[in-house]
This record gives structure tokens, C-alpha cells and sequence, in this order.
């Protein structure tokens, strides 16, 4: 089995690579190949992760490449991971919609519509390439935003399936909290990328016993408290809402704060730092323990499952994943992407059936799919009047005279990534 990763010059191989060594019996991999244009980058990480490897006697090959059309040749899946402008574009993302009192976010609203703008005609060419080299490959997309980016993918006839790792980061919580495996933990889990609820949370199964309000009255405090959220406002919802939600819920509150310290990007980039610096080091051979704060908890085991149960292994037979609604939801367009629980194998996935979606959570997933197909129309025909509309159609923005100042910034600031600017 070959595998290669785009952006494998990310801080966040190595995070993938140890699932890789660790679930080998789940997802055999023959070989690994790691493709980064930023050779300076690929070279640390990919030294890492050999020693990863033998650490753990895996007996793959680990190849790095920053030639795309090499490393995908012959590729049973592809995964998707990577960053157009790096942290630098990011950077802009999280600070110029701070000056309309917007929220500055990588993944949503004004910042989110920049990043979209900037990955899909990238994402959407190496996916071309991919099925020029090999038209029987999965592409497995972790780019963010995943829910935007899946659904071009899917649009364009494209084998692809998006994958986050907010559901599992759950699971495993849960699991702790109810004193279970995590594999024994089910999640009725519901949304949109990076707008999800958990509606249930079931022993053994989708048909077992939904525990959530036994969850809630005895660890309410705590899960309100990892979610920056009220603990009665969970227990008003009598769900668990994703960590992004906060965004929504407790919007000005999010822009004060922003507003008083320095932004995630700039973070993240002095971590980056620190943690390449580790990587050269030729003693080091596991993933160091800084790379938890990166992000990306349980990335690998995600991408683990989802990838073996796509090319015929032995991954969890229900996942969360990002993928066409196709009648799931009944209040959202066929063509939207959703995230919830489906089953998943070499025919592709397939969603679980949803009961019926309280209209509070409903009525915001479907603005945000008509916010996401605005978005979506103006990131593959490019024009100001189109990046206005998603921007107005968004539910964090939503004001004629905020959408039009925003429309300018993003494309000032991201007018070296948009070919029609």
C-alpha cells in the first residue's frame, strides 16, 4: 500500500507518522511518501519521521519529494494537508476582520472565506493530478476549510472524503469522563465542518444506550469549561456543541478577547519554530511532547481509520467524516457536505440516518451551507461582487457596510493568491 501526503513538510507529520508506526496492524503501509515544496522543511520532518519508523520497527519506506506528479504516482490515497500562504496568510486571516468587529478566525467567517479563496484552485489542480496518475485513489482532506474544500473536491468528480478531528478529540474526552474505551463511545454527532453538535452520546453503538444527559449532569462543568461556554447554556441546549461554536454563541465576547492578546498564527509560528529546531536533532525519534499544543489531537488516528476502511482494512466500521448530505439532512441541499457519523469502506462512505434536527442547530446549518456555496461560487470564479455575497450571507458578518469593507481587506490582502484580483 503507497501513501503519500501533500504537505508533508507540516509540523504535523510527525503526529501522522506515529499513528502510522503505532496502527500499522489497522493500515499497513508499504510506503509513505511525504511531498512538500518547501524542501528545507521536508527534509527535518521526513529525517523525523524515519527514525519514527524504526523506532517502532515499521518496515515501510519513507520518501520525500517536493515533485507532486512522482509522489502521487501510484498512490493508493491521497491525504490533503496543507496551508496556501502558510502562517503568514493565516496571520492576516486572524487580524484584519478584528477591525470591523468581526471575528478573525482561520476556518469561519471573513478570515475562513480567504483561506477558501486561497486553497481551492490549488487543491482542486493537485486533485487533477492525482487522478491523471492514478483515477482509482481516495483524496482524504484535512485542509481546512474542510467543509468548503471536500465539497469542491466532490463537485468536481473527484474520489474524496473530509476528515476533522473535533469528533474523535470528543470521543476520547468522553470515554475519560465515563470511564470506557473510546472505541465503545458512539457519537450522534451532526452539522457542518466546524459546526457540529453532539446530540447523543451512545454505549456500544448507534442503537445503544444514549448516556449525554447522565454525561452532562456529572461532567457538565468540566466539558463547559474545556468549551469556554456557560454550563447552563449546555444545559439549556441539552447538547454538546463543538469548541467553534463558540464563535456563534459568544461572538463579541470572542472579539474582545481576541482583540487583547496576540493572534493563534503568531503562536503557532514560534511553535513551528521551536519545533523544527527539534527535529533536526538526529537523536530525536518520537514525536515531542510540545507537538500536542500544535493541534490536531488525534489527527492520526482519524486518518488511520478513514484511510483503512476506504482501501479495504480493518478501520472502526462507523466514522465521522465530511462528505455529500444526499438527502441525510432533509433541510440542506443534496450537494451540501455535512459532517456526521457513516460507514465507511471501499465503495465509499455512506451516512447513518439522523433524526430529526432540532431548528435552532438546523436553522444555522443552513445558513451556513448557503454562506458555503457563496463561497464556494466565488473561490472557483473569482470577482468582488461574488466575495461580497458570501460575505454577506455569513451569519458572523451579515451587515451590508461590514461586508463591503471586508471584501476590500481580503482582497488587498490576498491579491498575490487570486489569480482574478
Amino acid at each position: 500500500m503507497k501513501l503519500t501526503v501533500v504537505g508533508g513538510g507540516s509540523t504535523y507529520t510527525p503526529e501522522l507518522v506515529d499513528g502510522f508506526a503505532r496502527l500499522r496492524d489497522t493500515l499497513p503501509i508499504e510506503e509513505l511518501v511525504l511531498v512538500d515544496p518547501a524542501e528545507d522543511r521536508l527534509e527535518l520532518v521526513g529525517g523525523l519521521a524515519r527514525r519514527i519508523f524504526a523506532r517502532q520497527g515499521h518496515g515501510g519506506r519513507i520518501v520525500t519529494t517536493t515533485d507532486l506528479d512522482r509522489g502521487v504516482e501510484g498512490a493508493d490515497a491521497v491525504l490533503l494537508q496543507l496551508r496556501v500562504g502558510g502562517q503568514a496568510a493565516r496571520e492576516q486571516d486572524e487580524t484584519w476582520p478584528l477591525e470591523c468587529g468581526c471575528v478573525g478566525q482561520e476556518t469561519t467567517g471573513a478570515g475562513g472565506l480567504a483561506k477558501a479563496l486561497r486553497t481551492v484552485p490549488v487543491v482542486l489542480d493537485i486533485a487533477e493530478r492525482v487522478r491523471r496518475a492514478n483515477p482509482g485513489a481516495w483524496i482524504i482532506d484535512f485542509t481546512n476549510p474542510v467543509g468548503i474544500v471536500t465539497r469542491a473536491l466532490l463537485r468536481a468528480g473527484h474520489r474524496a472524503v473530509g476528515l476533522c478531528n473535533v469528533a474523535i478529540g470528543l470521543q476520547r474526552k468522553f470515554a475519560g469522563h465515563l470511564g470506557v474505551a473510546p472505541a465503545d463511545v458512539h457519537l450522534d454527532h451532526v452539522g457542518l465542518n466546524h459546526l457540529t453538535w453532539e446530540t447523543g452520546v451512545r454505549l456500544g453503538g448507534p442503537s445503544g444506550e444514549d448516556v449525554l444527559p447522565k454525561l452532562l449532569t456529572g461532567h457538565g462543568d468540566t466539558i463547559a469549561a474545556e468549551l469556554r461556554l456557560p454550563r447552563p447554556l449546555l444545559d439549556r441546549l441539552g447538547v454538546v456543541p463543538s469548541y467553534y461554536l463558540r464563535y456563534y454563541y459568544a461572538h463579541d465576547e470572542v472579539v474582545r478577547e481576541l482583540r487583547t492578546k496576540p493572534s493563534r498564527a503568531a503562536e503557532v509560528a514560534a511553535m513551528e519554530r521551536r519545533l523544527l529546531d527539534m527535529y533536526a536533532d538526529p537523536a530525536l525519534d518520537e514525536k515531542p511532547a510540545l507537538l500536542a499544543k500544535r493541534g490536531g489531537a488525534y489527527y492520526s488516528e482519524a486518518a488511520v481509520d478513514l484511510a483503512a476502511g476506504l482501501l479495504g482494512g480493518s478501520g472502526s466500521p462507523y466514522q465521522v467524516v465530511n462528505t455529500y448530505n444526499a438527502g441525510t439532512l432533509p433541510f440542506l441541499p443534496d450537494d451540501a457536505v455535512i459532517e456526521v457519523q457513516a460507514t465507511v469502506g471501499p465503495t465509499g462512505v455512506t451516512p447513518l440516518p439522523v433524526p430529526a434536527v432540532d431548528p435552532l442547530f438546523a436553522g444555522l446549518m443552513a445558513n451556513v451551507t448557503a454562506y458555503e456555496d457563496l463561497a464556494l461560487d466565488a473561490a472557483l470564479r473569482g470577482g468582488r461582487d461574488r466575495v461580497f455575497r458570501a460575505l454577506l450571507a455569513h451569519p458572523l458578518i451579515g451587515q451590508y457596510a461590514y461586508a463591503d469593507t471586508l471584501t476590500d481587506q481580503l482582497i488587498t490582502h490576498n491579491r498575490e493568491h487570486l489569480t482574478w484580483a
